[in-house]
């Protein structure tokens, strides 16, 4: 029983934090409400099975659709999003027009079927409870890419420079940085994030145009919740909203278990208007 649990429990964040840091790194940094972040995952999952199909190993086939997902990206940013900065609404509806021609143009190239990728990572036992072990694969991908992130936000030149132009760009463009070439990046390292996201799921629930719908909506919420700071606001829900889940799943349902992670966001929200990270004067 306790075993089980946590196993939940920890799934639950890792999942959670693994289709959330995309769009974390994006919205929480340059106010972009990318309405499209589903279907970035969806490009991703897509990607995945277009590379093992053509022989690649898995591991490989994650970095080329993290790699095919991030410069999409880039060209997004650079063809609709960076004239759009400042205009939420217009972001907005961007945005959602192209997660509907997204879906529409996936959906007449392959189909509307479900498409996977065969893994034969087998069963683990603890507490006399089998597991499937392509989950702590999951839970692995998700803590390497909170602690890369962190990392490169943290400890590098590009990193400095990506927070000092999100907070301002007018005295970093004084500086000398390229604030255009700073947001490119950055939409694409958010871009990345979401195909590598959506590529880790193809060995659990495949790649269909569906894909994003199912976890766009949890992916908005947790980062709402979270707040101002990308990293930690999205660490800070992913880990409450992930701990009820798991836990009420387990005793109750999982239907349940969204359901009260619904009520707590909105009681949150609510006691929190500006989300967890709201107070912080600091941080990432």
């Amino acid at each position: 029983m306790i075993a089980t649990t946590a196993y939940l429990i920890v799934y639950s964040i890792a999942l959670l934090t693994l289709v959330s840091l995309g769009l974390a790194v994006i919205f929480g940094m340059m106010k972009v409400i990318n309405l499209a972040h589903g279907e970035f995952m969806m490009l991703g999952a897509y990607a995945c099975v277009v590379c093992v199909n053509a022989g690649a190993p898995l591991w490989l086939a994650f970095a080329g659709a993290a790699l095919a997902v991030g410069l999409f990206g880039v060209i997004v940013e650079r063809t609709i999003i960076r004239f759009l900065y400042g205009r939420i609404v217009d972001t907005l509806l961007a945005t959602w027009g192209l997660s509907l021609f997204l879906v529409g143009f996936v959906t007449t190239v392959f189909g509307p079927q479900a498409r996977s990728v065969p893994v034969s990572f087998g069963n683990v036992t603890f507490g006399g409870t089998s597991f499937s072990a392509y989950s702590f694969v999951l839970i692995g991908i998700a803590a390497a890419m909170v602690v890369a992130t962190w990392a490169i936000a943290r400890f590098t030149t590009a990193g400095l420079i990506v927070r000092g132009t999100m907070q301002d760009a007018g005295i970093a463009g004084a500086l000398g940085v390229n604030p255009g070439l700073v947001y490119m990046g950055t939409f694409g390292y958010g871009a990345a994030l979401a195909g590598l996201a959506g590529a880790t799921l193809v060995p659990i629930t495949g790649a269909s145009p569906s894909l994003g719908l199912f976890f766009v909506a949890k992916a908005f919420i947790n980062v709402i919740v979270g707040g101002h700071l990308p990293l930690t606001g999205t660490l800070a829900a992913s880990g409450l909203f992930g701990a009820i889940d798991g836990a009420v799943s387990y005793f109750w349902s999982s239907v349940g278990g969204e359901v009260t992670v619904l009520v707590v966001s909105v009681v949150l929200l609510r006691l929190l208007p500006f989300g967890i990270t709201g107070r912080m004067r600091r941080g990432i």
